[in-house]
């Protein structure tokens, strides 16, 4: 695989899945870590990706209050609109970090009554913008890789907390192996939403279906509903309808 092509795969699968470990890129593109390290090197300082120690993480998330730089924008833009359907006057809604909850966020009804509780700070910035919602700030520690509230603290408020709904932005999702993502933290707060919820919605784009990531968080079956840019009958949804999850 030719340099260009090598990035081209590595800037995609960072903006896709936010952030990656170099371990896992030069298992997945079959190149040495120093290879990596010099290609993350050379899209860092062209502007394209934010290189941390061990990995890098998405530009295009960081600049999530720059819709132009959001990746994969109008696909998320379908997913919040369909998305917004679900919500309705009255209800007590969970919601994790991530460009497509930001995107679902600016999507809300302006006359929309509801409680919305999270971690993700640019999420509750959105909120603000409604109102007639209501907002509680989960509070612990920041992660400043996905900009939502971490630790035991917020895990404990979390749990405190009986939602009629939660809406999750995700890392990776596959029939076989569930919801997995890469930052344990996250992985984590996202459990206690999901155990502390009636219903779990998942905003996804095509894109990370069938991807997968080291850490999961629950089974395909534990998901309600699945919110994708694509037609409900679409065949890659296939799988997911046939064991019995609602698709939008």
């Amino acid at each position: 695989m030719l340099k260009k092509e090598r990035q081209a795969v590595i800037l995609r699968n960072v903006n896709l899945h936010n952030r990656l470990l170099v371990t896992d890129l030069s298992e997945e593109i079959k190149v040495s870590e120093d290879t990596i390290r010099r290609d993350l090197q050379e899209l860092a300082d062209d502007g394209k990706l934010i290189k941390v120690h061990g990995g890098a993480l998405s530009k295009s998330f960081h600049n999530s209050f720059n819709s132009s730089a959001v990746y994969a924008m109008e696909n998320k833009k379908i997913i919040a609109q369909k998305a917004v359907t679900l919500i309705k006057d009255g209800m007590f809604v969970l919601t994790s970090g991530g460009t497509t909850i930001i995107e679902m966020a600016k999507a809300l009804p302006q006359d929309l009554h509801a409680t919305f509780i999270t971690g993700s700070v640019p999420a509750a910035f959105e909120y603000m913008k409604h109102p007639n919602i209501e907002i509680v700030l989960i509070g612990d520690k920041l992660s400043k890789g996905s900009q939502i509230t971490v630790g035991g603290e917020a895990i404990a408020k979390i749990r405190q907390i009986r939602a009629d709904i939660c809406f999750l932005g995700i890392n990776a999702l596959h029939i076989n192996h569930g919801l997995t993502d890469n930052d344990w933290d996250i992985v984590q707060v996202k459990k206690a939403m999901m155990e502390s919820s009636a219903k779990n919605v998942v905003l996804t784009i095509s894109e990370k279906i069938n991807t997968t990531q080291r850490i999961r968080i629950c089974d395909t079956k534990n998901i309600d509903i699945i919110v994708t840019e694509l037609p409900e009958g679409d065949e890659l949804l296939h799988p997911f309808k046939k064991i019995g999850l609602k698709i939008l």
